[in-house]
Parts: C-alpha cells; sequence; structure tokens
C-alpha cells in the first residue's frame, strides 16, 4: 500500500526540494520571459520567494503539517518579489489555511489545499490574465480535486498535479498570443512546474525507501542575499538619542493603549450583525489610529491604538467573540524605557551638563531639553536602480529609495521595513516598475500604517508622480494627482536584445537596440543612437513640451549630445532636460510630457 498521508516533515521535503530545482532553472525560466531584455527576472523573482520560504522552515521545522504549512507561507509572504513571487506566495498562502488545523493531510486534504491556494491567488490579481502561472495552478489544482476523489495515495495525486499542471503550460501559448508569437510557454508557469517537479521527486524517493533527512534537502546555495537596506537621505544621517522615545514626551502619546484581538465569528451565541469592514474602520478612526483590521473567512484581526478600549470592545462585540486579547498603555512602556536610557546615560549626562554649565553660565534647570520628535504628515518610498536616480528622487522630496528595479525586485518585507522606519501619518510607495507593483500592494496591505500605492510602472512615472505631491492637501487628493501626473507621461527605455525573436511585426536580433514604449517593443535596430532617434521619434507622435533624456552608465557624453541636436532640430518647440541616471542595462530613459 502507498503513502495516504504526509505531515509536515514530507512537506518541508517536497518544498525545499521544490526550491532546489527552481533555483537551478532559474535562468531558464528568466529566459521564457516575453522581451528579449537582458534582465528578465521571473525565475530570480520566485526563486528569490521560494527561498524566503525555504528559510522559514528550516527555523520552525515541525511534524505538523498545518505548523510547516504556516511557517512556508509565511516565508513566501515576506519574501515576494516581483508579480510572480507574490502570486507564488498567495497560492501557498491558501494553501497553509485549509491545512492550518491539521497533523497530517490525506490527497483530498491537499487536494482541496491546492484549490483554495487557487481561490485566494485568484482574489489578489485585480486583474486575472489567463494563459499565466494562474492558469497553471487552476489546472493543476482542478485536476487534483477530481483525481483525489477516486484515488487516495498521496505520491499519485501530486504526479497527477505536475503532469495536468505542466500539460496546462505547454497550452499558455494558445491562451496568449504574444507567447504563441515568440514560441515560448508562460515563464511563472514553468517556474510553478519546476515546484511541483521536485514535490514529485522528493515523494518518489520516498517510495524507493531512500532515506531522506528534509531538512538539508535544499543546500546552502539556493539562500541568495538580501536586497540592500533603504538609503536615508543624507540629511537625515545624523545623531540619534540613545532611543528614539528619547524623542518623544510621555504626554504627546495621545491614543495611549495599544489594543490587539481578533473577533472570532463562529463562537458567538447569538445571531450576530453583517461585518461592513469599511463602516467598522470608520468608526475605529473616531478615537483611534495605527488602525489595521484584516478579515480572513469567521475570523476578523483588529489593531488599534485607542484612548477608549471600552468603547472599541462594545463596537466589536456585536459581530462575534473576542478572543486573544492584548492591551498595553504605551505611556506606562514609554516611561519605563526612559528612566532605562536615564539609568544608562546618567554619569554621561551628569559630566557633560557640568561642561555646558561652564561654558554657558546656564543653570542645571534651564538647560534646553531635546526637542521632542514629531511624526510627519506625509512619507514618500520609492524604488530606484542607478545612483543618479536615486538621487533625482531624493531631491525631489522622496524620504528613501529603496535600491531595485528590473534587475532586483524590492520584496514584501523590504517594503515593510521601509515603511516601519519612517515615521510619517501617511506614507506613499511608488514601485516604478509593473513586476514590483503587487509586491508593494501586498506591503501596505500587511503594514499598520497608512500606505498608499500609486501603481507607477516607470521611473518617468515615478518622478511625474513626485513632482504633482504637495503637502498641505488631504491625502485622497494627492493620490489622484499623482496617479493623473504619473498617466500623462509617455515612458520609453532602450536596451540590448539578448535573443532573436519577432514581437508585434518587430524583427529582433540579438544584440540589437531595441526601443520601448510603455509596454511595447516599437524598433529593433544594430545603431544605438538610430534606435533611440526612431523611439522618440513613435513616443513624439502625439506631440510633448519637455523631453527628459535620463542617460545610464553605459551612454556615452558625446552621443547623448548629438541626440539631444537630433531633437532640436526635429522638434524645434521641445524642451529638452538631460539627467545623469547611472542604471544599468538601459543606456537610455526617456519621459515626454
Amino acid at each position: 500500500m502507498g503513502k495516504r498521508s504526509i505531515n509536515g516533515s514530507d512537506l518541508a521535503g517536497m518544498a525545499l526540494l521544490g526550491a532546489e530545482l527552481l533555483q537551478h532553472n532559474a535562468e531558464r525560466v528568466n529566459a521564457l520571459n516575453v522581451f528579449p531584455v537582458p534582465d528578465g527576472d521571473t525565475g530570480t523573482n520566485m526563486n528569490l520567494t521560494m527561498s524566503s520560504g525555504v528559510r522559514e522552515l528550516r527555523s520552525r521545522p515541525s511534524e505538523d503539517i498545518g505548523k510547516a504549512a504556516e511557517a512556508l507561507s509565511k516565508g513566501l509572504l515576506m519574501g515576494a518579489r516581483g508579480n510572480s513571487g507574490v502570486i507564488l506566495s498567495q497560492l501557498f498562502r491558501g494553501f497553509a489555511k485549509s491545512l492550518a488545523t491539521l497533523k497530517e493531510a490525506t490527497a483530498a486534504d491537499l487536494a482541496a489545499a491546492l484549490q483554495y491556494g487557487v481561490d485566494m491567488a485568484y482574489k489578489a490579481v485585480v486583474k486575472p490574465v489567463e494563459g499565466t502561472i494562474l492558469t497553471v495552478a487552476k489546472e493543476g489544482a482542478k485536476h487534483a480535486v477530481q483525481y483525489a476523489r477516486r484515488n487516495s495515495e498521496v505520491p499519485d495525486l501530486i504526479r497527477e498535479l505536475h503532469r495536468r499542471a505542466d500539460e496546462a503550460l505547454q497550452r499558455t501559448p494558445d491562451q496568449l498570443p504574444v507567447l504563441k508569437q515568440v514560441g515560448v510557454v508562460d515563464s511563472g508557469g514553468q517556474g510553478l512546474v519546476y515546484i511541483y517537479e521536485g514535490f514529485v521527486r522528493y515523494l518518489t524517493d520516498l517510495e524507493s525507501g531512500h532515506d531522506m533527512d528534509p531538512m538539508y534537502v535544499a543546500t546552502e546555495a539556493a539562500m541568495p542575499e538580501e536586497v540592500p537596506m533603504p538609503v536615508p537621505k543624507p540629511s537625515e544621517r545624523r545623531a540619534e538619542p540613545s532611543s528614539a522615545q528619547a524623542r518623544l514626551a510621555t504626554e504627546d502619546i495621545e491614543f495611549l493603549y495599544d489594543m490587539e484581538f481578533f473577533i472570532n465569528r463562529t463562537r458567538s451565541g447569538k445571531s450576530m450583525m453583517f461585518f461592513d469592514e469599511s463602516a467598522y474602520k470608520k468608526a475605529l478612526e473616531k478615537d483611534g489610529d495605527s488602525i489595521l483590521v484584516i478579515v480572513d473567512d469567521d475570523v476578523i484581526k483588529v489593531h488599534v491604538h485607542s484612548r477608549r478600549p471600552g468603547d472599541v470592545f462594545n463596537l466589536s462585540l456585536p459581530y462575534g467573540e473576542l478572543t486573544d486579547i492584548h492591551i498595553l498603555n504605551m505611556r506606562e512602556q514609554h516611561r519605563d524605557i526612559v528612566e532605562h536610557d536615564a539609568v544608562i546615560a546618567g554619569s554621561i549626562g551628569s559630566a557633560d551638563l557640568s561642561g555646558a554649565e561652564l561654558l554657558s553660565g546656564q543653570a542645571a534647570s534651564e538647560v534646553t531639553p531635546v526637542q521632542a520628535f514629531e511624526r510627519a504628515p506625509y512619507g514618500i518610498i520609492a524604488v530606484a536602480m542607478g545612483e543618479g536616480i536615486a538621487e533625482m528622487f531624493l531631491a525631489s522630496d522622496v524620504d528613501t529609495v529603496l535600491s531595485g528595479g528590473q534587475t532586483m525586485n524590492p520584496s514584501t518585507e523590504d517594503f515593510l521595513k521601509a515603511i516601519e522606519a519612517l515615521a510619517a501619518d501617511h506614507i506613499f510607495l511608488l514601485p516604478n516598475n509593473g513586476n514590483i507593483i503587487l509586491a508593494a500592494e501586498q506591503a501596505a496591505e500587511l503594514s499598520n500604517s497608512n500606505v498608499t500605492v500609486i501603481p507607477t510602472r516607470t521611473i518617468p512615472q515615478g518622478l511625474a508622480a513626485v513632482l504633482a505631491f504637495k503637502e498641505d492637501q488631504r491625502p485622497e487628493r494627492n493620490r489622484d494627482w499623482m496617479k493623473g501626473a504619473a498617466e500623462a507621461v509617455v515612458s520609453g527605455q532602450v536596451t540590448k536584445s539578448v535573443r532573436d525573436t519577432s514581437i508585434d511585426g518587430v524583427d529582433i536580433r540579438e544584440g540589437d537596440y531595441i526601443g520601448i514604449k510603455e509596454k511595447a517593443i516599437v524598433v529593433s535596430d544594430g545603431d544605438l543612437l538610430a534606435a533611440c532617434q526612431q523611439l522618440l521619434g513613435s513616443m513624439l507622435e502625439g506631440g510633448g513640451e519637455l523631453l527628459t533624456v535620463i542617460a545610464g552608465a553605459e551612454a556615452e557624453a558625446e552621443l547623448t549630445a548629438t541626440l539631444c541636436e537630433w531633437a532640436e532640430g526635429e522638434y524645434p518647440d521641445l524642451e529638452i532636460e538631460v539627467q545623469p541616471g547611472g542604471q544599468p542595462l538601459y543606456p537610455y530613459l526617456f519621459a515626454v510630457e
């Protein structure tokens, strides 16, 4: 008789071998990206995401499959990078939720969990597109559910899951015309199939009687380095007090009760009110801040800072039973921290004060205290590649620049760390790349702060959005202005092709310079100047008053000057501005406004 259930150790082995197989094939997955750009990164993003899940599994091993699945899910969620990584994290988030209470899972349990993961992933994407990783996951899960109704052996189920997912992958070119045009399958779907193949290999080895230690199946080579931490403005690199709390006066903590609890919708003995999430949040805002409400099936997680905890409980009780209640008095915490700092700094502080009295003649009681730290009304976090572009954002009053772009997408956790480090009442995120938007939105959802993602897809869009920001306006007004400014910009970029292909009637040879207008390749030429001229001609078809040229690391000053002279001759009314961006792989980025 075959294996009819698996536990947490088995799931760890499957995941670790799946991660290793994906890591070994990451470049193959990258090569399937439709655009022949040198930084196609689906494989890299999925590998980084899966590796984060593996690290969490290593740190929290468990024989219970529910706990192991939860650890994998948490690691994937925090490490998710790019659209493919976020979707992958959502697939396993639903998978983990479905198995949460189980010690072992049968074939039927696993099939149901796979389907729940697909449902959650589709909900996470605003406009799901078929012919992608979503389709591959959906077809695999659907077949698994049907197969589990008549077969109970887990290895056979996973083999069928892999087989049907691979069949769905091979059909993706029939669903997305651009895949058929280029002659490749979907890259994200291929990455998922590699993970499933790792599942199959692990279970097949178990059936063969191999003695396997799942915690050491995957090598440390599958654990890449993290994305660099955010770089603060030069003006912010100054000496800080011994504790951040020292910059805040205790009485300034207005909403002093830090509350966290769950509303369990299944444990109320009487009929419950319909839960209107928007109305509930609005009611909490009347006398609270730092509000987070996560609705998850029959459980609602609530976090709020409030002046009146009793009012919060009274508001919540009609919706269900309150559980796991935690309340902290933040003023009391603050006093303890400040007193602790004072004890540590006591002797040094006394020596410094004596010196101050001797030099200034002030009495101790007259020495001006450190000014209390004030939160800014707004904060802006932007993603950028290249030192010059980072400096452009910082010069435009962006608070934090995350290093990233096509070649390295920041993870959900990277965004969360940047958000937590920024003391602002409302934070705007500018991903500046279409492949980073989902990770930014996932971070905004998980954060306790008020965060708005402006879905900028290019560096020029991000710069335009920043210029439209006005600190004296409401968040909603700024959101609309920033999105409008970003959408009004025509973006272009030039890079080298990494393979021969043909897209939308443009024949491309490896090594050619390709010009990309918004999302479409509009020109391919062996000469960089000619490619730039043709791209700008396409971008200026509808007119324009200002052309911004952002020169990359490979751009030569003489060529840049020649290009600008040509543009001035062809478009005499056009204002031209050149900025040193220093970005890799893209000699030029263009913006037309």
